[in-house]
């Protein structure tokens, strides 16, 4: 591949703008604004977020994720506790999330601690899935090495059998909760001047908001 063509790639963002006057006070409900645009948008998939992670060497690595719940107490998502994610999370609970709505031209970042939500939250959001996704979560040992597609396909004609219409969420899956301390949105804008405001929870729990160089 002639790496030129992607040096020489270019996009100049100017569909919208971010000041300081037009934003919310509050971080989740500039998210929550941010989000019901993109939203009614019908940009494909606008739930799905980057999940960033390190492990306990402190060498990150990323997955996408689909953020499932969202109230003043922080951003939630479901998985697998036994997978690559989960482990690491077991081992450094501190986490960040990305949106990237690329349509819009916007990004949303946020950092913070995560944490296990409840198992009767989690009991309650797996028994609302797909009969199938409920099969799959008990068919796939996330993150696992495995000889081939037909260990997944064999595993899910055991739990159907086993389970039927009923499975029970597994032990080792359920939700997670980012509860941010920063959240970044960042605005496209004409001659890579983009606007980006950033808020930092102060130690008395306010959210004090910044502009940022681009």
């Amino acid at each position: 591949m002639d790496t030129t063509q992607i040096a020489n790639l270019r996009k100049s963002y100017e569909l919208a703008a971010l000041n300081e006057q037009d934003s919310q006070d509050q971080p989740r409900l500039q998210f929550e604004q941010w989000l019901n645009e993109a939203i009614s948008a019908h940009i494909p998939e606008p739930n799905a977020m980057t999940l960033a992670t390190v492990d306990h060497n402190m060498r990150p690595s990323t997955r996408v994720v689909l953020i499932k719940g969202l109230d003043e107490r922080g951003i939630v998502w479901y998985t697998n506790y036994d997978s690559r994610k989960g482990q690491q999370l077991a081992g450094n609970p501190f986490a960040a999330l990305q949106f990237h709505w690329v349509e819009m031209e916007r990004v949303v970042r946020i950092e913070g601690e995560v944490e296990r939500i409840s198992e009767a939250d989690s009991d309650a959001y797996f028994h609302s899935r797909p009969l199938d996704s409920r099969i799959g979560a008990w068919a796939s040992p996330q993150s696992e090495v495995i000889q081939g597609r037909e260990v997944l396909i064999d595993a899910e004609i055991k739990y159907s059998a086993q389970f039927l219409q009923h499975p029970p969420r597994p032990p080792h899956w359920g939700g997670y909760r980012l509860k941010p301390t920063l959240w970044e949105f960042w605005q496209g804008r004409k001659s890579r001047l983009h606007d980006r405001l950033c808020y930092t929870q102060t130690d008395s729990g306010q959210w004090m908001r910044q502009r940022l160089a681009p």
